[in-house]
């Protein structure tokens, strides 16, 4: 199946190892979330190719003058993590961008409809549209929850071509909707599965992130 937005799957042997260490099912909720972690910092610094702006400057070292390139402090990055199950990759994503804002986002789903709902929403009224915006979902599944996201933030300024998405596994579905309505977006998974069961969870996927993660 083709989409329309740009989906990026790295060939990273450490994405692959804990990937799998994620999904096996006799993981413990300790080294599960130790995976989630790494997943997190590996597949935030695969998004941040060509993403993040940089400006050039000049440094002294102990012996010399010296060009240098940096990261332009003056534009801001913001990281959105779903909760609950987007937590288990914060940790990962801010070791990376320590100095980025973190507005969390509360959905849960209902297990009959489907559908996403909103039980805590900590985004600013109004975001720069400047403003590089990671949102961190571990499971892209019916794309209910992702798509509250992103009308939150678009509502709010974003821009959809600065907006980058990391998540763990993803499924047609969720991937079909986000292109038909932001074909311009960029999203960072460590693997497309092919389906989703009668309960809409992501097969073979990694059963339910949060209570893995969280342990309960």
């Amino acid at each position: 199946m083709s989409f329309q937005l740009r989906v990026y799957v790295p060939e990273h042997p450490l994405i692959k190892h804990w990937l799998a260490v994620a999904r096996d099912a006799n993981t413990p909720n300790a080294l599960f979330k130790t995976a989630m972690t790494e997943l997190g910092r590996w597949l935030t610094y695969e998004a941040c190719r060509n993403w993040l702006v940089t400006m050039d400057t000049q440094v002294e070292t102990p012996l010399a003058s010296c060009s240098a390139t940096m990261v332009n402090p003056q534009v801001p990055v913001a990281v959105v993590p779903i909760l609950r199950a987007g937590l288990a990759l914060l940790d990962g994503a801010q070791t990376l961008l320590p100095l980025s804002s973190v507005y969390h986002l509360g959905l849960e789903r209902n297990e009959q409809t489907l559908e996403a709902s909103c039980y805590l929403n900590k985004l600013p009224e109004q975001i720069d549209p400047e403003t590089r915006v990671l949102v961190l979902e571990p499971m892209l599944a019916t794309g209910g929850s992702i798509m509250f996201a992103l009308e939150a933030l678009t509502r709010r300024g974003v821009d959809p071509e600065q907006l980058r998405i990391v998540s763990v596994v993803a499924a047609p579905p969720a991937l079909k909707k986000l292109g038909d309505n932001y074909p311009q977006l960029k999203l960072y998974t460590a693997f497309v599965d092919e389906q989703l069961n009668d309960n809409g969870y992501i097969v073979p996927g990694l059963g339910d992130a949060g209570d893995r993660a969280f342990g309960t």
